[in-house]
């Protein structure tokens, strides 16, 4: 059994303490852009060397998303994409093998450390 923060929760925790923009700003920020769009999810993370807040939002009678990335040390917006819900379920698809990629290296780290 392990304690304490997992290491998502502890490398986010790092990320934050390097953004120079919080969540709350990025966010008006990201939705300024798509008016009337709610936030479905918000992701703090390294993308090209730049760390980014990245905001999936969703608008009313649309099945699409708007993934809005904000610098978080500048505020600017570096990106915009819009992605149709088949690029949602494939997203979705490689997050997922992804997550499990990481989860088996977590218990991997974990056995080994009961040898």
């Amino acid at each position: 059994m392990r304690f304490g923060a997992s290491a998502k929760e502890e490398s986010q925790a790092s990320l934050r303490s390097q953004a120079s923009v919080p969540e709350a700003v990025a966010k008006v920020t990201a939705l300024a852009k798509v008016p009337g769009g709610s936030i479905t999810s918000a992701e703090l993370e390294k993308q090209h060397g730049k760390l980014i807040w990245s905001f999936d939002i969703s608008s009313v009678g649309s099945p699409n998303i708007t993934e809005v990335q904000v610098n978080a040390k500048t505020g600017k917006v570096e990106e915009m994409d819009v992605e149709t819900p088949e690029q949602q379920a494939k997203e979705a698809k490689e997050d997922g093998e992804a997550a499990g990629d990481q989860a088996k290296e977590e218990a991997e780290e974990a056995n080994e450390g009961k040898k």
